[in-house]
């Protein structure tokens, strides 16, 4: 049985290009295997809270030590990071926004990049603790920022491979679905190529 974990971060449900494509790979992923758990974590729909004093001193208060209202802060961050560790797999829908990922999954990100939770620092520097996992990191985009001039202004797929790197997850596959601006004609090549990509990885 394969536990796969699903984040959306797109603000849009409908015509929302990042939702659509991570739910298209997952339906090809349950085709191909009947016996698959999926937990969905909806950024968009249950936002969560941006860090604040109050949630760093919950965070780097040991857990025994922590008051009952510390307590009560920790405890989403440690359902998050919970989530994933109980992964296998973590399928990730991350449309570009002003050239990086959403708040709503900076957000996200805040709470899960803990020390001493999901990384620590050993004598050779830090290490993640969150391994043997595979990351699909879906990234929409109404320009193209995989390759060509603009590429140095992708600060999403980039930043994602650098912080979930961070904390372990260093098996990371990014699908861009771009061009995405220049009418219906690009969002037809854009979600066939992707379509070819999602085949690619998961073929029947």
């Amino acid at each position: 049985m394969t536990k796969i974990l699903h984040i959306n971060s797109s603000v849009r449900n409908n015509g929302s290009i990042s939702r659509k494509v991570t739910e298209e790979f997952l339906s090809k992923w349950k085709a191909k295997e009947a016996d698959v758990v999926i937990a969905e974590r909806d950024l968009a729909a249950h936002p969560l809270p941006h860090l604040t004093e109050q949630t760093l001193g919950a965070f780097f208060t040991p857990a025994e030590n922590r008051s009952a209202e510390q307590k009560q802060i920790a405890a989403l961050s440690e359902l998050l990071v919970q989530e994933l560790f109980d992964a296998d797999v973590i399928v990730i829908g991350a449309p570009m926004y002003n050239f990086s990922i959403t708040s709503g999954l900076k957000a996200w990100v805040d709470h899960v990049a803990r020390a001493g939770v999901t990384f620590k620092y050993g004598e050779n520097g830090p290490v993640g603790l969150l391994t043997g996992k595979k990351v699909y990191i879906f990234t929409t985009s109404g320009g193209v920022y995989s390759q060509g001039p603009a590429a140095v202004m992708d600060f999403t797929g980039t930043y994602l491979r650098a912080v979930l790197g961070f904390i372990g997850l260093t098996d990371i596959e990014v699908i861009y679905s771009e061009g995405l601006a220049t009418g219906d004609v690009g969002v037809e090549k854009a979600l066939a190529q992707t379509s070819n990509t999602i085949n690619e990885l998961l073929p029947a």
